[in-house]
């Protein structure tokens, strides 16, 4: 009888359990529908409307991702489309611009707040209005908060600095209107700060630089004032941003490890720091349109690393010595609208096709159409040394004053001590020695190896990848009924390892199936522990691994000679089919092609640096490029070396062919060369050939060049600037001396910045147009 009640409560307890379970489902997604109602049925939860499975199984889409743990929402995306277009904003609903006269961003957030286990929080361009209420510390567990491109306003609030969890704060394109909060440094754990494109006003708080973690701080397009503190301290700050406030400071030592510093349309002055040469990682400098004086550092243009430098519109004087220095990675260089004289130095000459170089409104012997007459700019140079003497004379009297009177207190000082020695107990004065404490390295929350995405994106940041269908083992029984038995009608063809098959699942989902043949010496036990590894390459320019299946797979000791693997179908052919003539109506502009290049380069650089070990040889080719129906390129047949290191070794001893190691580092880079070569001149040229195309890069260098070799497509649509910036990155790609080819960080920052630069263009030409 008491072993039956024993049953009896483990089985209410099982019940009671179940029923609890499905109930704290049930509220989170309550709490969703509330939200969505709140945020007025936004277009991009229009997919919530009809959907009624369980909410964390659901797909996410470029507009919105939900990912759940433990029964939980861990990260919820939303990206709307009620972008800010408005100058002003007087702090009340704007018709078509913002959310309704009745949204209350106080209830809203009362009501987020009981998605208590959220970590990575998202929502953007929803048209959201008010002041940010304090509850919003209530979300303790938040790594990400990003509510950037609304229309909030007045102050950060002050419990936010309670949120120790948080990695990443951007507010980035809202209204806020106080100053930077001064408690910054309470959030220990904050590696990316992105407050642009506000109001903020008053000076940057020096608590900033006790914020050890820091990759990036960008408080650009604000009207911040006064003294840049010194920012020496933050040795992980990657990038700075700070253009178009009223910053009017000299400028300040910088950290060692900046990469890329934004500080133009700011009232900066004095001299540039000499220190600046000694960054060695930097690749991008813009100090222009300050009151910069004095002669820009010769080490400024010879840094290993610099690619940018734009020192345009300061106050500029004196002469860049003729045996000025270029780094090789020096793409751009502007210094025009200064006060410099003299010879410009060969490397800056415009005759050079490895760089682009502006130097008009100076006193240059040469270009006489657009300088100045040379008087100018001795007059200013003149009165620059006459100034510094003046500053030294004032100094020097500043320092004897300064220690006449430190001379006097000594000796007052020293007379009071003889006296006081006389009455006080011995020993007063003999402080005891304080013990030596020695510091521990603080263990850091981001590894060097998880920053995947271009240099600081968090591993927080990446939760957004885990939004993908879980990971699965397939039977061959399943995989047989998706695709008809393997019927021919279903044959895609041969990838480069394997043949494809298109396949639909029970659910109605497509995917793609590759079969691959193996050596009998491959065990199972190996095999799968090699596609655990695999399964975890996860990033949204990846194809999506959903599974696998191992034909005949029986104990892990045995050996297998066939095993499948299953992706994400995805529609919309390759990247090669969309660069051909054969179909003009999908043919990518240039604009296109950059964004499909980035996102290749981002997927290619997690494989490099955000998993350990990394994987490499991803085999990179344009048919090995696919475009879902949103465009967003995903790279297939990644990883694959993975899987096949031992097949490969059995083949590299049996055909005598070079070692399987050698394989295995290939070179990405250089094989990515030829895609950004494909890019630019289209596939019908590169038909011809690997060698000819080789022979044919030294053609980019001229604009005849480029107009008989490069795809009319690209010519029509790429601004100048932009296409120089992949000419040259192709060129280095392609590279006969793998030690000179760039790292993918670079790829993937170049690619970025020809896109910037391409959207300027752009924005110029239609800017231009409407006028």
């Amino acid at each position: 009888m008491g072993q039956l009640n024993l049953i009896f409560s483990a089985f209410l307890f099982w019940v009671f359990l179940i029923s609890y379970t499905h109930q704290l489902q049930s509220s989170q997604t309550q709490v969703l529908l509330q939200l969505r109602k709140y945020l007025e049925y936004p277009p991009a939860l229009e997919i919530w409307e009809t959907y009624s499975g369980d909410f964390c199984n659901m797909s996410s889409t470029p507009h919105m991702t939900i990912t759940c743990q433990d029964n939980s929402v861990s990260e919820l995306k939303i990206l709307g489309d009620k972008h800010v277009k408005v100058s002003d904003f007087s702090g009340f609903a704007v018709p078509n611009e913002t959310l309704s006269d009745s949204f209350s961003i106080d209830s809203f957030v009362t009501t987020l707040s009981r998605l208590s286990g959220l970590r990575v929080l998202s929502l953007v361009s929803l048209g959201i209005w008010g002041p940010l209420p304090d509850k919003i510390h209530r979300l303790a567990s938040l790594e990400v908060l990003d509510l950037s491109s609304n229309f909030m306003f007045g102050s950060i609030p002050p419990k936010i600095s309670s949120m120790v969890k948080l990695q990443a704060l951007t507010l980035d394109a809202n209204f806020f209107n106080d100053t930077v909060p001064d408690w910054m440094d309470s959030l220990t754990n904050l590696s990316s700060l992105c407050l642009k494109n506000n109001r903020f006003k008053g000076q940057i708080p020096s608590s900033i630089s006790r914020i050890a973690m820091l990759i990036e701080i960008a408080l650009s397009h604000n009207e911040l004032s006064g003294k840049l503190p010194d920012l020496s301290t933050l040795t992980n700050l990657h990038v700075l941003d700070l253009r178009d406030n009223h910053l009017d400071s000299e400028l300040p030592i910088m950290p060692k490890g900046l990469v890329t510093a934004l500080l133009s349309e700011n009232s900066f002055s004095g001299e540039i720091p000499a220190q600046l040469g000694e960054l060695v990682q930097l690749q991008h400098l813009d100090l222009s349109f300050n009151s910069l004086t004095g002669t820009p550092p010769s080490a400024l243009f010879s840094l290993e690393n610099i690619s940018y430098l734009n020192l345009a519109s300061n106050m500029l004087s004196g002469s860049l010595p003729e045996s000025l220095s270029c780094g090789d990675e020096l793409g751009f260089v502007d210094i025009s609208a200064n006060k410099l004289m003299g010879v410009l130095p060969s490397c800056l000459s415009i005759t050079s096709d490895k760089r682009v170089v502006k130097f008009g409104g100076n006193c240059f012997s040469i270009d006489a159409q657009h300088r100045h007459q040379e008087s100018y700019c001795k007059a200013a140079h003149i009165k620059r040394k006459q100034s510094r003497g003046k500053e030294i004379g004032v100094l020097f009297g500043a320092i004897a004053g300064a220690v006449i009177i430190v001379a006097f207190l000594a000796f007052v000082f020293f007379i009071l001590y003889r006296r006081c020695r006389k009455y006080l107990p011995r020993g007063l004065f003999e402080l005891p020695a304080m013990p030596k404490v020695a510091q521990e390295n603080p263990s850091t929350a981001l590894s060097p190896a998880l920053l995947a995405n271009a240099r600081f994106i968090s591993q927080a940041a990446k939760l957004g990848n885990q939004g993908s269908p879980v990971y699965r083992v397939f039977t061959l029984e399943e995989l047989k009924e998706a695709t008809n038995n393997f019927d021919s009608m279903t044959f895609l063809g041969e990838g480069s390892i394997g043949k494809l098959y298109k396949g639909k699942l029970e659910n109605g989902a497509f995917v793609t199936i590759r079969t691959i043949t193996l050596h009998r010496k491959y065990s199972i036990r190996n095999l799968k522990l090699r596609l655990d590894l695999l399964s975890k390459l996860r990033h949204p320019h990846l194809v999506s691994l959903l599974g696998h299946c191992i034909d005949g797979g029986g104990q892990d000791d045995s050996s297998v000679d066939r095993f499948f693997l299953i992706y994400e179908y995805v529609p919309n052919g390759s990247y090669h089919t969309h660069l051909s003539e054969n179909c003009p109506d999908n043919v990518l502009k240039w604009p296109e092609r950059l964004a499909v290049l980035i996102g290749v380069a981002k997927a290619v650089h997690f494989l490099h640096t955000g998993v350990i070990p990394g994987s490499f040889n991803s085999r990179l080719k344009t048919n090995n490029i696919l475009l879902d129906e949103h465009r967003i390129a995903k790279l297939s047949d990644y990883g694959m070396s993975i899987v096949m290191e031992e097949n490969e070794k059995v083949e590299a001893k049996k055909e005598g062919s070079k070692p399987w190691q050698m394989k295995q580092i290939e070179d990405d880079v250089y094989n990515f060369g030829f895609i950004l070569l494909e890019s630019l001149v289209g596939p019908v040229v590169t038909g011809k050939g690997e060698t000819f195309l080789l022979n044919e890069m030294a053609s980019f260098g001229s604009q005849d060049g480029r107009r008989r070799i490069v795809d009319p497509i690209v010519l029509t649509t790429s601004s100048q600037e932009s296409l120089s910036i992949v000419v040259s990155l192709t060129s280095k790609c392609l590279s006969p001396e793998p030690s000179t080819r760039p790292s993918f960080e670079d790829v993937l920052w170049n690619l970025q910045y020809a896109a910037q630069v391409q959207a300027t263009a752009d924005a110029d030409q239609k800017s231009d147009g409407a006028s």
